[in-house]
């Protein structure tokens, strides 16, 4: 059935869950913008909800409501919409049961911890009709969607050929023992989906990423924004095989994931290559350094390449790579405020077609991920068959499209 629009004065109400550092970024941006209403921010860690009261406060003159547990904020009528930046393995689960609930949903990249989590989040976006959007702000941004616009236009000629770059410096996490729980923290909800352990501090507050029980790595941290990027540049769905080596160097602490990995996406007429560099390294091509940093994309063609980056992009022609379209970051844009803003334009439209960053493009970016990941812990080259969203004969790879258990009530598979 057919949800009423919104009317175009009407203030969407938004509660943001898991208010970190990332959520805490959410807050403040929907305070800014004049079709939204925080009514209501969420997270595991009380201390952190008082902390996001307070900039809610500071901006209404008003506490808005506080939420331990997402369960109890979904049952809360007054809210339209919930704006997710948990770790990555609540992503698909929150989402789920906001759609359930009736809210549509912004969600932080990767869409989902796994590729099983991914196609039911699809599912229950289409069941309930909701708008869900993924935060791949680069989808919003004037000047790579312009970029993207050349690309199809033939301005490098035919595209055979995109790379993404992570090279994104990152220090040991180091070593450290068990604790007990901190006050004011549901570790049980924290938790959620993912195995039951004892509460470790590198597992909490944004270390959790480099864990395989809670995070993708890299590849799945800033590497997601390259590679959706990459993938949306070359124009192609997924591949017909994958490839991922790469390893944990130098350092010696307890991370599980790589900080050196290279991943190739074969398409038959066309190639993905995405490389994470988490060690000191220099740069490629023409992607500008943003501190010790280098993360952009890299498209070649037939006459031409693209080299896209943070601050802009430029294109070269012929065999003496003649300058031609270039484009920048204007003054005062601000990516995450513009693909939020967009989000709330599809809450009152109830268009999917308007959402940039809608679900299907963020549930299949992310399984790129999840396929470089899996090679990458097998060993292996993976050969893939897109019609069935399965590996091709191997039942090992296959068993890691999903998690061999999920606690109760944390379980994806019912939407």
């Amino acid at each position: 059935m057919a949800l009423p629009m919104m009317g175009a004065n009407e203030k969407v109400n938004v509660a943001v869950v898991g208010v970190g550092g990332r959520g805490t970024a959410h807050v403040r941006e929907y305070l800014t913008l004049p079709g939204a209403r925080l009514a209501a921010v969420c997270d595991v860690n009380t201390a952190a909800t008082e902390r996001a009261g307070v900039l809610v406060n500071k901006a209404y003159g008003s506490n808005p409501k506080y939420y331990q547990d997402l369960r109890k904020l979904y049952e809360d009528k007054d809210i339209d919409a919930v704006s997710i930046a948990t770790p990555n393995h609540w992503h698909a689960l929150a989402t789920i049961w906001a759609c359930h609930a009736g809210k549509d949903v912004y969600v932080e990249k990767p869409a989902s911890y796994n590729i099983f989590e991914g196609q039911q989040m699809l599912k229950a976006a289409r069941k309930y009709n909701r708008m869900v959007q993924v935060g791949m702000q680069s989808r919003s941004i004037p000047y790579k969607r312009r970029a993207i616009e050349l690309l199809r236009q033939g301005a490098i000629g035919k595209v055979y050929y995109a790379k993404g770059l992570c090279f994104k410096q990152r220090k040991s996490i180091g070593k450290a023992p068990d604790e007990p729980v901190p006050a004011g923290v549901d570790w049980d909800i924290f938790l959620g989906p993912a195995p039951l352990r004892a509460f470790n501090p590198l597992r909490f507050k944004y270390n959790w990423h480099w864990f395989w029980d809670t995070g993708n790595g890299d590849i799945g941290n800033q590497g997601i924004h390259e590679m959706d990027v990459a993938r949306w540049g070359l124009g192609r769905g997924l591949p017909k095989s994958a490839v991922s080596t790469g390893g944990k160097y130098v350092y010696d602490d307890d991370q599980e994931t790589p900080n050196t990995q290279i991943a190739t996406f074969d398409y038959g007429d066309a190639e993905l290559v995405f490389e994470v560099r988490g060690l000191t390294t220099g740069g490629e091509a023409s992607i500008e350094a943003g501190g010790p940093n280098f993360i952009g994309n890299i498209f070649l063609g037939s006459t031409g390449y693209l080299s896209l980056d943070h601050k802009g992009f430029q294109v070269y022609t012929g065999d003496k790579r003649e300058p031609g379209e270039t484009g920048k970051l204007g003054d005062g844009r601000a990516e995450t405020k513009d693909h939020m803003q967009n989000f709330l334009d599809a809450v009152k439209s109830r268009r999917k077609e308007d959402l940039h960053g809608e679900v299907a493009e963020g549930v299949m970016s992310a399984e790129l991920v999840h396929m470089a990941n899996t090679s990458y812990r097998l060993g292996r080259k993976l050969t893939f068959d897109p019609s069935k969203d399965k590996y091709v004969n191997d039942a090992e790879a296959n068993a890691m499209i999903t998690r061999p258990v999920y606690r109760e009530p944390y379980n994806p598979a019912r939407v």
